[in-house]
């Protein structure tokens, strides 16, 4: 199985939806995936998702397989945000900078997978936020016939198969979930990897005697942005 995850296009966040650039990067990540053959098509519940998932649709002609509720980011930004340096509002944890040297102490190191049993994060309760991305993800991952045996970065093949499969999806939710499928840590994986507007990652679940062990053939790829000329500026911040 081929799993390609997508995140959203350039956005509106309220109300809830593409900005003109957005549907330009949906179309051009339509054309890609197009190419490429997708079996199934999923979103989270978010219509920005939504939104960059119908030009696929159209483009090989299938419906949105399902809506998944678990991956609509307004779950993770409820469970994993802090208050900003500034003390002006709310923001992901990978954002905040005292959160991000924290998550790369060698105290954090130790804890692994435990991190949230930190005593600077214990009361916050980022473990049942992050629990529930895993269980859910898991059970996606099961229902496509991929049971993860976690923390070992492996998963028995129950069903292998040769499917496509493309989830539409979030950053804060994204960076939570890629953690739980390549068993990284999250304070080690949200603080060094990142995905921008509709960029595309794939994972190979190839199985050997029953089992796949999930590899990164690549992590959050423009490379339709550049093919249709459009702005590669990387999350408003560093142009390549």
């Amino acid at each position: 199985m081929l799993f390609f995850l997508v995140r959203h296009g350039d956005p509106i966040y309220v109300p809830d939806s593409l900005t003109p650039l957005g549907m330009r990067q949906a179309e051009a990540v339509a054309k890609r995936l197009a190419l490429y053959g997708i079996d199934e098509i999923y979103t989270s519940t978010s219509n920005r998702a939504v939104q960059t998932a119908k030009p696929l649709c159209e483009l090989i002609n299938k419906d949105i397989t399902e809506k998944l509720d678990f991956a609509n980011e307004s779950h993770t930004w409820a469970e994993l945000t802090t208050e900003k340096d500034d003390g002006s509002g709310l923001t992901w944890l990978f954002y905040n900078k005292k959160m991000v040297n924290l998550f790369n102490s060698p105290e954090i190191r130790e804890l692994g997978d435990k991190w949230y049993d930190h005593p600077a994060l214990k009361e916050k309760n980022y473990e049942k936020g992050i629990k529930r991305v895993y269980d859910e993800s898991d059970a996606f991952f099961k229902a496509l016939g991929y049971e993860h045996i976690r923390y070992s970065g492996k998963y028995k093949a129950q069903n292998p198969n040769e499917k496509r499969i493309a989830l539409f999806a979030h950053q804060g939710f994204g960076l939570a979930f890629l953690s739980c499928v390549l068993d990284i840590p999250y304070p080690a994986f949200c603080t060094h990897f990142d995905i921008g507007h509709t960029g595309v990652t794939v994972i190979n679940f190839k199985d050997s005697d029953g089992i796949s062990v999930p590899k990164v053939l690549t992590l959050s790829s423009d490379s339709h942005l550049y093919r249709e000329g459009l702005p590669t500026l990387y999350n408003y911040e560093v142009k390549f």
